[in-house]
């Protein structure tokens, strides 16, 4: 009988570089405390779980003696149990005590939060199936923006469990806290799902949330457990401390998985090439202007992860394969449709695209349809990577590099869950990165997950969540600790700012600023939604976020709905709209262009034919026509200018310059140089979390041999939203310690011309071209010797006088 590994080997078995084995773990059994309900413990029964596997038991055993728990464990490695369990005997011991006793027992309550809407509605299904067996009687809701007045009412009055998002919860839940009482007071559980997809800026907002919710929960006389469930991950218990903070008390992790796991194959494919006879290795490939590198000799990776979903659907497995964007995702399936109704017409139809932008009645019904096999693969973004439970899969297709081994590792891990056998297959698109990981296939199953990088303290962020506290609560110096500030001058500083007032009893939010201080909070950064309208029927196809509108709907653009190509005729406001598009075999990608305007340094020091600067940038972005390329073959048919508004924000930024004549007398050619500069600003970047507790995708970077501020050669690190994160400041600040960092990475990094571990970016813009390592090395080294002279020469003067 044929394995799925045969059915890779049958689609190219040339085309594999690399197939590394996962070894099979087999389950380890702990055992229920005894403080668990019987009810629970019955119920446990029924649904087929009468034991728990061992990090099940630890960690809901840690949970209800009133401990903060993280537990990073494996895909599918029933983490949501753990928490559920101690919920649900908390919620059936107080139901025991109320019966049996004349005085009042609080009732406690638990609350839910995950990142995704579709994540929450999808643990209300399991969650109350085993509560149902529990006692009818408990009380559960989902609510989120798109929830009706009555759920939200029933949710506030009556519901012992709330499962919302980060967002509902500042935006409604503690923007009108005096309604939700009756949560706060009884509050014992807050359940953090998929903690470590809270990165970057979005985690420090989502880490100041929780400390609001928290603070106000103790107003109320409640002092709530929580429980981060995470993926496997660096150091989860420090970033559950730094999330919460040293105000509400240590955090216990929990690590070690006992769940089984089946054996599991990695195979890493390389694309076919087109002329075996001219084709050119992977590496020597021209950029265009569609984002990937175009190799005429070498098919799409798009292409290949279609055709290869199609033969294993065929083959009979579940299929789940990850792509990079959403054009991405509707080009996969658009591809497997066709092989299917090729070689398997029996199975057309049974292939679809998911990802952000479509409905949410499609979603859920795309969901339902992969769990009940009427689907047999999706075509996804990283919308699936997260915990929705579509267990039981085959096989995992992954094509191209998601940015973070932690993320690979959640990918995949949806291959083979609960014990089974599973393939993963990594498909690498035509770019050093990718080519590197095809070319080192071990670094997939050996490199460790990376930590979760998020500072909830950022000078930047901090302030609109102390005018939103001050406005459910006012702040007084007690408050300090919880927003890991050392006394009250920041409150002082809002109220010389007129956004707070001060009174006896505190800092309240300032009534004449006419708006809600919940409002001043950005969780995402996404702005306004623009809808995407069929202007024959008038049906809302989607949605897309107004910041990448310009480079998704612009006027011109082919947008594809499963499978269905449709051209935009008009964006203008919040609607662009579309008609159906006759000709299929035609396709766009948008042209951009990106500058970073230096306004005017900050701070500056001078070494000699070298600068380090950290001041005020603007970055430029515009969309400037889109090109037209053929389908089967990917043809270039022209390009079609466009007239597109600029986009700019003002933000922050640190930067390095040195003088040509410098670079060319340290041995960096004129040919060199832009590579130079392109290698030391990605190591650079890769480097800053180190030293700003940021994200790499955070911040923004420019490199060029004659910048127009400067006049010389520079590296511009900046922050990546508006007004800045802090992140370069910390940087500028960080200065020597950085860039030796950024050096000694590059100098110890055991590659011969760059990989992902040093000069290579998963979030380049150009493709990781031009890279130079070695001109990167030379570069760096001029600018921190001459920068550690300036120091010396500093220092030695000041001890002089």
């Amino acid at each position: 009988m044929a394995t799925l590994l045969d059915v890779v080997r049958a689609h190219g078995a040339d085309q594999i570089t690399g197939i590394e084995e996962i070894p099979p773990r087999p389950a380890r059994f702990g055992e229920w405390g005894e403080w668990v309900a019987p009810t629970v413990l019955e119920a446990l029964w029924n649904v087929g779980i009468p034991r728990p596997w061992t990090h099940q038991a630890q960690a809901a055993d840690l949970l209800h003696a009133g401990n903060h728990v993280v537990l990073a464990t494996g895909t599918g490695s029933g983490k949501s149990l753990a928490a559920w369990v101690p919920v649900l005997s908390a919620i059936e011991e107080a139901r025991d005590a109320r019966s049996s006793l004349a005085h009042v027992v609080r009732c406690p309550t638990a609350l839910y939060l995950s990142p995704t809407k579709a994540l929450a509605a999808d643990q209300e299904n399991s969650l109350s199936a085993l509560a149902a067996s529990v006692n009818p009687r408990i009380g559960i809701a989902t609510v989120d923006g798109d929830a009706d007045t009555p759920t939200r009412s029933w949710a506030r009055d009556y519901a012992d469990i709330v499962l919302t998002n980060p967002d509902f919860v500042n935006h409604a839940m503690l923007a009108s806290s005096e309604r939700w009482g009756r949560l706060w007071r009884g509050l014992s559980f807050v359940v953090l799902d998929e903690f470590h997809s809270y990165r970057g800026t979005f985690g420090s907002n989502v880490a100041l949330v929780v400390r609001r919710l928290l603070r106000l929960a103790r107003h109320y006389g409640a002092n709530p457990r929580v429980i981060f469930l995470s993926a496997t991950s660096g150091d989860p218990a420090a970033s559950a401390r730094r999330f919460l903070g040293e105000a509400f008390g240590p955090v216990t992790a929990v690590t070690d998985d006992g769940s089984p796991t089946g054996a599991r194959q990695i195979v890493t494919l390389q694309t076919a090439p087109l002329d075996s006879e001219n084709a050119v290795p992977a590496g020597q490939i021209t950029p265009s202007s569609d984002g990937e590198l175009s190799d005429v000799k070498r098919r799409a990776a798009n292409t290949e992860a279609g055709e290869l979903t199609a033969r294993l659907v065929a083959s009979g497995a579940s299929v789940l394969t990850f792509v990079r964007s959403r054009p991405a995702a509707e080009r996969v399936a658009e591809v497997a449709h066709h092989t299917l109704a090729q070689s398997a017409p029996h199975l057309d139809g049974t292939v679809a695209a998911y990802r952000g932008g479509y409905l949410p009645e499609e979603r859920r019904e795309l969901e339902k349809q992969l769990r009940t096999g009427d689907l047999r693969a999706l075509a996804t973004t990283s919308a699936l990577e997260l915990g929705i439970d579509v267990s039981g899969l085959d096989a995992v297709i992954v094509t191209g590099w998601p940015g973070t081994h932690s993320s690979f590792q959640q990918q995949i891990g949806r291959a083979g869950r609960a014990g089974n056998s599973g393939l993963a297959v990594f498909i690498g698109r035509d770019n050093p990165l990718d080519q590197y990981v095809l070319a080192h296939p071990e670094t997939l199953a050996n490199t460790p997950a990376e930590t979760n990088v998020f500072d909830p303290a950022n000078p930047w962020i901090l302030p609109a969540h102390l005018c939103a506290a001050a406005g459910e609560l006012p702040l007084t110096e007690a408050d300090a600790p919880i927003f890991s500030l050392p006394d009250t001058s920041f409150f002082s500083s809002l109220e010389t700012e007129g956004l707070l007032v001060k009174r006896p009893a505190g800092w309240f939010w300032n009534p004449a600023m006419r708006t809600s201080p919940h409002s001043l909070v950005d969780m995402r950064g996404g702005g306004t939604t623009v809808s995407i309208i069929d202007s024959a029927s008038g049906a809302l196809l989607g949605t897309v976020d107004e910041g990448r509108a310009e480079s998704t709907v612009h006027p011109g653009a082919i947008y594809l709905h499963q499978g269905v190509p449709y051209q935009v005729e008009t964006l203008a406001d919040d609607v662009a709209l579309v008609h159906l598009h006759r000709e299929d075999e035609l396709r766009t990608y948008p042209r951009e262009e990106t500058s970073v305007e230096i306004l005017h340094p900050l701070a500056s020091t001078e070494a000699g034919p070298v600068s380090w600067n950290y001041g005020k940038v603007v970055v430029t972005n515009r969309v400037v026509g889109y090109d037209v390329r053929r389908v089967k073959d990917g043809m270039y048919l022209g390009m079609v200018p466009l007239e597109m508004p600029l986009h700019q924000f003002e933000t922050t930024g640190c930067w390095f310059t040195a003088t040509e004549p410098a670079t060319r007398e340290a041995g960096i050619g004129a040919g060199d140089l832009p590579g130079a500069l392109h290698g030391a600003e990605h190591t650079m970047i890769g480097l800053l979390p180190l030293f700003a507790t940021c994200d790499r995708w955070d911040l923004g970077g420019l490199s060029t041999a004659l910048h127009g501020s400067t006049g010389q050669p520079t590296v511009i690190v900046h922050d990546a939203i508006a007004g800045g994160a802090g992140a370069a400041l910390r940087g500028y600040e960080a200065g020597l310690d950085w860039l030796e960092a950024t050096l000694e990475t590059l100098r110890s990094c055991p590659c011969d011309a760059g990989c992902p571990r040093c000069v290579q970016s998963p979030k380049c813009g150009n493709n990781n071209s031009p890279l130079s390592k070695d001109g990167a090395i030379t570069l760096l080294t001029l600018v921190t010797d001459k920068l550690r002279h300036a120091n010396s020469a500093t220092l030695a003067k000041r001890t002089r006088a």
